[in-house]
């Protein structure tokens, strides 16, 4: 607007010094007039520019409006996206979480191959195990205990605590002392005779043992002593008494944490012998502190098979075996009459709550051991000091469910 305006006064003050000169003159009439259309025609021309010029402003603005309007709705796409985009982000960040995870849980194959070989190994030794299991119970052995029939006190020797007991060996009358819960030394006789003799002292022969024993639950068989190692929780040795050296030892698995019988606090493994052959009795603390009976292979004092039973530690003095079948002793803390009121058939042929309560003869002392021989079918029991002999009845198996 500025720029038209000075081209019209510029103009105009050109018309008029014409003018001023050429008054006279038709001829610069003309030209005036020519120059005055020639002005109108710019004039018209520099409006019709400034409408242009005006509605290419609005156009501009407009378009400004528009572009604005884009802009804000970008920027809403913008933020839209952003936020998925950290959405998915926090989604792949837990997906790594979890893949890791899952790499850190599933084993590698190495891993699945050695727990299949352990799996293997494992279906082995069971399979191993129910053989031995069943070659044990194979055994043509079904006679049971049916009455403790009578008392015959042998002799007054040692502590009031101890274990006596015959070698059930074929060919062996070797009778064994064993006074006290913790000792070294064990006296051996060639008979029972021998060892009724008044002379105990000349008669016996003293065994120097290469360790002390613990407890009273010692056994001999077929010349080897089995004993419970003192300070030891759970070691077994078997010892050759030709010569006195330790030949094998091992560690019974789950013995030792509690003593075996509540009423004889310091035996933690009681071994027996019966037809089956070598056993030994412990009390499982995780198991309710119920008696658990192990079979041992007497050579190699490997763990053939374990029983867990249901007779209670508690309030028994002592247990023994016949024929499979675990029989165990209880009184009270004070001394009483001694009962069988609890028993265990690794057969499962004869049941505790179908069997009467079998009662010992009229002795109102404690046991502080109790062995069956399976070759004379006598208990040797140390009974408060005394060494003494229970004579027992059995029965066949058959027979007893008859009656």
């Amino acid at each position: 607007m500025f720029c038209r305006g000075l081209l019209l006064l510029g103009v105009h003050l050109c018309v008029a010094v014409v003018s001023v000169q050429s008054q006279g003159s038709q001829q610069d009439n003309f030209i005036i007039q020519y120059l005055e259309r020639r002005l109108a025609q710019i004039e018209e021309r520099l409006t019709q520019c400034e409408q242009s010029s005006t509605m290419a402003t609005q156009k501009i603005y407009e378009l400004s409006l528009e572009v604005r309007s884009h802009m804000s709705t970008l920027s809403g796409f913008r933020s839209e996206v952003k936020t998925q985009v950290e959405s998915v982000s926090t989604r792949m960040e837990r997906v790594e979480r979890e893949m890791e995870y899952l790499e850190n849980k599933i084993p590698a194959q190495s891993d699945i191959e050695m727990e299949e070989a352990l799996l293997e190994q494992q279906i082995r030794d069971m399979e191993q195990e129910l053989k031995q299991k069943a070659k044990i119970m194979e055994n043509d052995c079904n006679t049971v205990l049916s009455q403790i029939k009578s008392l015959k006190i042998v002799k007054k020797a040692g502590d009031t605590s101890g274990s006596w007991f015959k070698d059930p060996s074929e060919g062996s009358n070797k009778v064994y002392l064993m006074s006290g819960i913790r000792n070294n030394t064990m006296r051996e006789y060639v008979s029972l005779k021998s060892f009724t003799e008044k002379d105990m002292g000349s008669a016996a022969k003293e065994l120097q043992l290469p360790f002390h024993w613990q407890g009273t639950g010692q056994l001999v068989y077929k010349g080897f002593l089995y004993m419970h190692k003192a300070d030891t929780p759970n070691q077994i040795l078997k010892v050759n008494l030709l010569n006195c050296t330790v030949v094998d030892s091992t560690l019974l698995p789950g013995a030792g944490q509690i003593p075996v019988y509540s009423l004889n606090p310091n035996t933690y493994m009681d071994f027996a012998v019966d037809e089956l052959g070598l056993w030994v009795i412990h009390a499982d603390s995780e198991y309710e502190g119920n008696l658990v009976i192990t079979k041992l292979d007497q050579v190699s004092l490997a763990v053939d098979f374990t029983w867990d039973t249901q007779c209670k530690s508690r309030d028994a003095e002592g247990a023994f075996l016949i024929c499979g079948t675990l029989y165990v002793v209880y009184n009270t803390r004070y001394g009483g009459r001694s009962t069988v009121q609890c028993l265990f058939d690794i057969h499962d042929t004869i049941h505790s709550n179908e069997s009467p309560v079998m009662f010992f003869p009229k002795r109102y002392t404690s046991h502080s051991s109790i062995h069956y021989n399976p070759k004379d079918k006598q208990l040797y029991a140390w009974d408060d000091g005394y060494q003494t002999i229970y004579k027992v009845e059995i029965h066949n198996n058959e027979e007893v469910t008859a009656q």
